[in-house]
């Protein structure tokens, strides 16, 4: 989504961006470490989806802000993965390199992927980067070449791959700008000079300067809140919202 600013030359974009892959391959950490550069060796599992706000200027006349969706790794066996991936326009798959069964599941998520969440009237895939993570604690479970991961991502589907460590902080935020840049291509609207639009879509008829910057997210935890009975996840997305209500000051 881009909305313009006062100036009619600068540009905002809110992208939705899903970082899935199983449990313990370091997304929470990822995430943390790219949007607040810290990290942490005493992170909890995440329970359902959790999320995170990151502003990046792109350019004197371009900001993009990231809207980071942590889904636990279990979620992939659940049935709100469809919801949870509603409007998301690109895609991180993490998997741990020192545990072979991560990576085995990754054509597992990009699968998930494809057949829930498309862009455009062409429902075409969205983007989605391979996070080979961890590699700062070595590779004994891991032995794919850099030439076989080449050819997995092109065979799969994927627009590139990086190894990356939150803890070294290593290519994490070059990962990003990677897909970024992808999904910034896609936006054939991204020129457009006034309103509001999503990727491969025509821009919707009210001016930017009517549309609270909170309604894309308001509205994906509302979709989350109906589409399940839980008064715990309720009550959870109630918190998740307030503690990132002020991320318009960022």
């Amino acid at each position: 989504m881009a909305t313009t600013a006062g100036d009619d030359d600068y540009t905002e974009y809110l992208y939705k961006i899903l970082v899935v892959g199983d449990i313990g391959t370091g997304k929470t950490s990822i995430i943390k470490r790219f949007v607040h550069n810290i990290f942490s060796m005493h992170y909890k599992s995440t329970i359902g989806v959790d999320f995170a706000l990151k502003v990046i200027n792109w350019d004197p006349k371009t900001e993009v802000r990231l809207q980071l969706w942590d889904i636990a790794g279990q979620e992939r066996f659940g049935s709100m993965t469809r919801v949870y991936y509603k409007e998301a326009v690109g895609a991180m798959i993490t998997f741990d390199v020192t545990r072979a069964s991560t990576f085995e599941a990754v054509s597992k998520w990009k699968a998930d992927i494809d057949s829930k969440v498309t862009i455009g009237p062409e429902e075409k895939p969205i983007p989605v980067v391979l996070l080979a993570n961890k590699c700062d604690l070595g590779k004994e479970g891991f032995i794919k070449t850099a030439n076989e991961m080449d050819k997995y991502c092109k065979d799969n589907g994927f627009i590139g791959w990086f190894e990356t460590s939150a803890k070294e902080n290593l290519n994490i935020e070059k990962a990003a700008r990677f897909l970024v840049e992808h999904i910034l291509k896609m936006d054939i609207r991204r020129n457009q000079p006034k309103g509001i639009v999503h990727p491969g879509e025509e821009p919707a008829p009210p001016a930017a300067s009517e549309q609270p910057k909170t309604n894309s997210l308001l509205e994906n935890l509302i979709s989350l809140s109906n589409n399940n009975n839980s008064n715990t996840l309720n009550l959870n997305l109630l918190k998740i919202f307030k503690k990132n209500i002020d991320y318009n000051n960022i």
